[in-house]
This record gives C-alpha cells, sequence and structure tokens, in this order.
C-alpha cells in the first residue's frame, strides 16, 4: 500500500494504537491532530494540522489518502457538522472506520446515529465499530484509587468494558482487510464487571485496598453538569437511573475479528498502573 491511511483523533486512547498498529502492518499513515508540534506520535508518521470538525481541514488532510479511522466528538452539539465533514471525507477516500457507539441503535442514534448515516450515505466502504463502556473511563478515578477511596454514583452497574488496544485492533484489520466492509461490530471486553469492582481491582494493581463510595446523585449530577454540560449530565443520570439493574451484553465481536480473547478489565489495569500511581 502507497497511500497513507488518515487517522483522525491520532493523539486520542484509541488513535495512538491505530495509528502504531498501522504502522506495524507497515501501511504509510498520516495525522489529523490539532496540536502537531505536540503530537508525540512515531517517526514517520505524517502529521497535519486540523480539527476533524472542520470540512475543510479534513478534506485537505484526506487528500490522497485510500482510507480513514473517524473519531468524532461525542456531543449532540457536534453532530450538526457531521454530514458535512464525513462527505467531504468521503470526496477523497473509499473507506471509513468509524469509532461509534452501541448508542446508535437507540432511538434516533444521537450523535452516533447522524455520523454513521452520514458515513453511509457518502462512503462507498464502511465499517462501524460500536464500543460499549470504555475501560479508560475509569481515567475519571486516577486522582481518588491511591488514597483508598473513589466516590462516585452508580458503583453497583456491571458494564462489558472494552481495551482501547480492542477497539484499535479492531480498526486496523477493518481498514486493511476486504472482510469487514458493511460490518457494524459491538466492541465490549470478555466479561461483565461493576464499577465498584473495578477500583477494587485497579487497587490491587497498584498495591493499594480501594473501595468505592456511592456518591448522591444531586452531587454526582452537578459536578457532570461543569464537566460536560447539563443536557449531557442529565443523560447520563438519566440513563443509568433507568439501565442500572441491568448488565451490559458481552459481545464476542472483538475475539472473532482479532483471533485472540478480548482483553480484560485487569488487563487494562496493568497497562495503566501508572496513571493511577500518586503522582501518576
Amino acid at each position: 500500500m502507497t497511500q497513507p491511511i488518515l487517522v483522525t483523533g491520532a493523539t486520542g486512547n484509541t488513535g495512538r494504537h491505530v495509528v502504531s498498529g498501522l504502522l506495524a502492518e507497515g501501511v504509510p499513515v498520516r495525522a489529523l491532530t490539532r496540536d502537531p508540534a505536540r503530537a508525540g506520535l512515531p517517526e514517520g508518521v505524517e502529521v497535519v494540522a486540523g480539527d476533524t470538525t472542520s470540512p475543510e481541514d479534513v478534506s485537505a488532510a484526506a487528500e490522497g489518502a485510500c482510507a480513514a479511522y473517524l473519531v468524532w466528538p461525542g456531543t449532540d452539539e457536534a453532530a450538526e457538522g457531521a454530514a458535512e465533514v464525513v462527505a467531504a471525507l468521503g470526496g477523497h477516500v473509499d473507506r471509513v472506520v468509524h469509532l461509534s457507539s452501541t448508542g446508535a441503535t437507540e432511538g434516533d442514534g444521537g450523535v452516533w446515529g447522524s455520523v454513521e448515516r452520514a458515513v453511509r450515505k457518502s462512503v462507498r466502504e464502511w465499517t462501524f465499530i460500536r464500543g460499549g463502556g470504555f475501560a479508560a473511563n475509569a481515567l475519571a478515578w486516577s486522582d481518588q484509587v491511591h488514597r483508598g477511596v473513589v466516590r462516585a454514583p452508580f458503583g453497583s452497574i456491571r458494564r462489558s468494558v472494552v481495551h482501547e488496544r480492542d477497539l484499535a485492533a479492531v480498526a486496523v484489520r477493518a481498514l486493511i482487510d476486504d472482510a469487514h466492509v458493511g460490518r457494524a461490530y459491538v466492541a465490549t471486553g470478555p466479561e461483565v464487571i461493576s464499577q465498584a469492582e473495578q477500583v477494587r481491582v485497579l487497587g490491587e494493581t497498584i498495591g493499594v485496598h480501594a473501595r468505592w463510595e456511592e456518591q448522591p446523585l444531586d452531587e454526582a449530577r452537578a459536578e457532570l453538569a461543569e464537566a460536560v454540560g447539563e443536557d449531557f449530565a442529565d443523560q447520563i443520570i438519566g440513563h443509568w437511573s433507568e439501565n442500572g439493574d441491568v448488565p451490559e451484553p458481552v459481545s464476542e465481536d472483538v475475539s472473532r475479528v482479532l483471533g485472540r480473547p478480548a482483553l480484560t478489565f485487569r488487563d487494562w489495569a496493568r497497562d495503566h498502573a501508572a496513571d493511577f500511581a500518586p503522582g501518576g
């Protein structure tokens, strides 16, 4: 392959692994990032400046590429420009692999449904990787675990969280192998684990006894609203208030695509132990 593959979100949790996975396959990589000087990507990657939500930036970055890995900001407001950006991308590349969400199949699918519809309309070859809970969300507890207590809501919810390395590995296969065109994969971990149990595992990994302390919902909502906005905070609280007793399903799609078991949350904890240590 002589044409590069464009990776958006190249400095994010999955993007860095997509970049390294493509390089390992001998594929030239072009990375789109807002700040190339701070990207810190491997030698040999063509790094270009731009914003994924800008049609002009995406079009310029995609020129001459053969495929693209697309990560889109997960807010409903961002969905408004998705069609224009995806059309600009589809004007240059034949294949798009989009990191979507299992939420794309619920109701109108929100931002993820909007992006998927835009991709189907504008791109000849597509693959959707519908992630459920991302193990990387546990990084929100990085400043609490080493102190022994994580204070947050919904400790009992049971999630099939997926390692970002698995998401990236599936994306690499879909970008370079024709067998995955037109497929929508549900990407989860191989087990269901509660949030409280995740904290215990993280503590064991760094050598401390860590426990969950349930946080009142009104307090949690106020903190979420400050971080992600009131509407998104209400969506999160509402979803888990309604569905907290139902464990997330476990999909075998990751193991089918990769030919090996999906990585566990304990695997993820080992990979990220330094993030949870004091000063991490």
